[in-house]
């Protein structure tokens, strides 16, 4: 499974909004997420609307793929696109590299 980790942008002034709606997502929307291989998928989310996703999944680019051909993503991305500046959020994720793993680092060191 690859670790997948991307950053986005919360409109600031609608944070409480945004974090009401992400404690009750559409249980169509969790069915399609981990039906389209997105496991132990979190979001954090920062005062000042820096938001930290991090998911496991075999292939990223199938992942966002299959999402984007579901309808629940379609009507989710249009619901979420006021918190948002430009781009659709799944369309704008800027994916982060990843620099450093302790459990890699320390099955090496066997």
């Amino acid at each position: 499974m690859r670790r997948v980790c991307f950053t986005l942008q919360v409109r600031p002034e609608m944070l409480e909004e945004y974090r009401r709606r992400h404690a009750e997502v559409w249980p169509e929307m969790l069915a399609a997420l981990r039906d389209t291989g997105w496991h132990d998928y979190s979001l954090f989310l920062r005062d000042d609307g820096l938001l930290v996703g991090y998911l496991l999944t075999e292939d990223f680019d199938a992942a966002l793929a299959a999402m984007d051909a579901t309808e629940v993503n379609a009507r989710w991305q249009a619901d979420m696109a006021p918190f948002f500046a430009g781009r659709r959020a799944d369309r704008s994720m800027r994916v982060l590299p990843e620099v450093f793993n302790l459990d890699e680092q320390l099955g090496e060191a066997r």
